[in-house]
């Protein structure tokens, strides 16, 4: 019972929270007292069914408030719309409240102290008094939420009536989810007959070209060269083949039609799934109104919050992760915004502020913007702060665009605020939006204008169920990057590249562009080399990639299927799909991608792509695995060995030379004794104990020449020993070639 009071108090404080707000601004505003008198009237009955008698008593004060206005006895003012919030409050912590202590609420003192406010405010408008400070936001609880006191748990799907008389009922998101992938797999399991059907097709033109020969054969022979019986079972062939043709071609007909039938139901029911998850904007916004008064109030500003898109349909993670954010934006708006009422009238300004809220769908994203017609962000004094605050030279601050320099408001801890408040002055708010933003593969843009007033836009995807990419082959299997993080496709030849340092890159737009073949990180078979390498250009502005694969496959959307959690976080993978054919495709993690490739090139391991290229056409080479903690070290020898003929692989230290082994083909190590997590002479010891590897020729490069240094790495089993302080070029090269011969066989 308490659950079903709690699932109307929600819809019910509603529609008071709307019509308290309302009445603020036009208090003779019949329909809204009548709303609101009714909510508080149904409110009242709910409360005595379920024997919340404290409930009844608040609620039965609040109807008299209503009452007395509608009959002209009393004019609500800011102070009554006060006072009926804070009813309205208690009434949401008093049905929030464990059965066991429902009690506790009778001849409560706040409870005492409500009731004689609310009576005064009844017979009479109380006296004016100063802005309270910032109460607390009402609790509403939603409908499948309980207390942590509460020992009956709520129902997995409760069904409630909105005004209208629409039935609602309001599912676990697991399930949805579920039905989701489900869907899509119908839709993917629908496409499988036309490839069937193609078949049977085949079979046809088949039966035809028997038809024909038979044709042929009897045009062939002589009048008289078959007998009666010979001709009879002629004839009997060709009119089975013929009735053969005429059932399939009917079957086929049959089979088209069904086709289209089934792909045409389990498109729309994939529709109708997908549908399940959207939800109105108005859903998430209910809160906004109040809150935004709230904080206008305890800073003795005046504001109010237009809404607009209510309608538009949000997907419900998003709209969840949403309030947060937005909730945020809303405060900086009134803190940070919105003038006091004497600066906005000396401006030539309303008296109150407004805040906009607007939601859309544009261009297959869904756009939020929160703006507000207050006094703008001074870039002068941001520009400032920013070197006040040593994050940036002056002389290149004053080089920024105002788009870049409004991007400083998002860092962590970044506030314009002199002083913190309750509200503001942490530098945690836009910090939040960022992370939220990041969450779902958003983003945020600003705009400002003195005076006038400022603007954030926040792109979304439309649902986090779907998403939109683009799809790649990898050595031979595809891969899913996902469109809202790739800045850039295009086919780059070779001539184009070029090696800075040992890196390769391209230019792109003015900008240098570092390349990383895409199966040095996702794995798979190398591509041969080709004329024009298909290359997709990820990250951000601080750090991008050129990342090349074999082949661009085309967009598609794709129903995100979450990875079993029992396998973790894999390295690079978002989640998975199914393509259209019912493949599985992984999607690619962008983010961890790029953290990936610049792990390789802070540890000198990133490949060439040229070199690849021309590996893959040329006589296969003799490949050499270096192993040295020392960046310096490994370059020398990666060169010196590379210039032999050698195909040189890199480790940083022991354990990631035995990584290396475990997962390649090598003919070669070259390692040196002391390095962390594994030196030298572990790594030696773990190679001779393996299988696999224990016949592996190994060389020890060190700066260790002492006769016992020698005698241990030999012991360990090391076929050479050689000193970095006493090799040459050639005298590197030598002892290679003594260990495996020449580069190529």
């Amino acid at each position: 019972m308490l659950e079903l009071f709690r699932a109307e108090s929600e819809s019910q404080a509603q529609v008071l929270t709307c019509g308290l707000l309302a009445l603020e601004r036009q208090p003779d505003d019949a329909a809204q007292l009548e709303a609101c008198m009714r909510a508080a009237h149904s409110l009242k009955g709910a409360a005595r069914i379920v024997g919340l008698d404290a409930g009844v008593a608040v609620a039965h004060a609040m109807e008299d408030c209503f009452v007395a206005a509608q009959r002209g006895a009393l004019l609500l003012a800011r102070t009554h719309i006060d006072l009926l919030l804070r009813g309205l409050d208690l009434l949401t912590r008093i049905g929030n409240t464990a059965e066991a202590e429902v009690a506790s609420w009778n001849a409560h003192p706040e409870v005492e102290s409500m009731l004689a406010d609310l009576a005064r405010a009844g017979a009479a408008p109380p006296a004016a008094s100063a802005a309270p400070s910032l109460p607390v936001p009402p609790a509403v609880a939603p409908v499948t939420a309980r207390n942590d006191n509460v020992a009956a748990p709520a129902p997995a799907v409760v069904a409630v009536e909105r005004e209208g008389g629409e039935r609602v009922l309001r599912v676990a998101a697991a399930n949805i989810n579920r039905m989701l992938g489900l869907a899509s797999e119908s839709l993917v399991e629908s496409r499988w007959l036309q490839p069937f059907a193609q078949s049977l097709l085949r079979i046809k033109r088949n039966q035809q070209h028997c038809a024909q020969a038979l044709d042929r054969l009897r045009e062939s022979l002589p009048p008289d060269a078959l007998g009666d019986e010979a001709a009879a079972a002629l004839d009997e062939v060709q009119q089975r083949v013929l009735e053969s043709r005429l059932l399939l071609q009917q079957r086929l007909l049959e089979l088209d039609a069904f086709d289209a039938r089934s792909a045409n139901l389990a498109q729309r029911l994939y529709g109708e799934a997908l549908a399940s998850r959207m939800r109105p904007f108005a859903d998430g916004t209910r809160a906004f109104p109040r809150m935004l008064r709230d904080v206008a109030q305890a800073l003795g500003k005046s504001a109010r919050l237009e809404l607009a898109g209510l309608a538009t349909q949000v997907d419900r993670d998003i709209l969840e992760q949403l309030d947060a954010p937005i909730g945020h934006l809303l405060r900086n708006a009134v803190d940070h915004g919105i003038e006091t009422p004497p600066q906005r009238l000396a401006a030539g300004k309303p008296e109150q502020g407004t805040v906009t809220l607007t939601a859309r769908h544009s261009a297959g994203r869904l756009l939020i913007q929160v703006s507000d017609d207050g006094a703008g962000i001074d870039l002068a004094q941001l520009r400032e702060l920013i070197v006040a605050r040593a994050l940036t030279s002056a002389e290149l601050v004053q080089r920024m665009s105002d788009a870049e320099v409004l991007d400083f408001l998002f860092l962590p801890g970044f506030t314009t605020k002199p002083e913190v408040t309750e509200i503001s002055g942490r530098g945690v708010g836009l910090d939040a939006v960022q992370d939220m933003l990041k969450q779902v593969r958003g983003s945020v843009r600003v705009t400002t204008q003195p005076g006038v007033g400022t603007q954030f836009m926040l792109q979304l995807p439309l649902t986090l169920s779907v998403v939109r990419t683009l799809i790649a082959e990898i050595g031979g299997e595809p891969y899913a990057f996902p469109l809202a993080y790739i800045l850039r496709t295009l086919k780059l030849a070779h001539a184009k590249i070029e090696s800075i340092e040992g890196r390769e890159q391209f230019e792109l737009d003015g900008c240098r562009i570092g390349l990383v073949r895409a199966q040095q990180v996702l794995g798979g078979e190398t591509a041969g080399a080709a004329e024009q390498r298909a290359v997709i250009v990820v990250g951000d502005q601080d750090e991008r990639y050129g990342v090349v694969v074999d082949r661009l496959l085309g967009e598609r959307e794709l129903v995100v299927q979450p990875l079993d959690p029992r396998l973790g976080k894999i390295k690079d993978i978002a989640a998975g799909a199914l393509l259209d054919d019912g493949a599985p495709v992984l999607i690619v993690d962008i983010e961890d991608l790029v953290r990936s490739v610049g792990k390789l090139v802070c540890d000198g391991r990133l490949a060439g792509v040229r070199e690849t290229a021309a590996a893959n056409v040329a006589v296969a080479r003799k490949r050499v695995l270096v192993v040295d903690d020392s960046l310096t070290v490994r370059e020398v020898e990666r060169k010196l060995l590379q210039q032999g003929g050698y195909e040189v692989e890199v480790a940083v230290d022991g354990a990631d030379g035995w990584n290396a082994l475990r997962g390649g083909r090598f003919d070669l190590v070259v390692s040196d004794i002391d390095m962390p997590r594994m030196d030298g002479i572990a790594l030696v010891a773990a190679i001779r104990k393996d299988a696999a590897l224990k016949s592996l020729p190994v060389m020890i490069v060190s700066y260790k020449d002492r006769e016992e240094d020698r005698r241990r790495g030999l012991d360990a089993g090391a076929d050479y020993y050689l000193t970095k302080g006493s090799f040459h070029d050639e005298t590197l090269l030598q002892a290679v070639r003594d260990l495996i011969g020449e580069a190529a066989p």
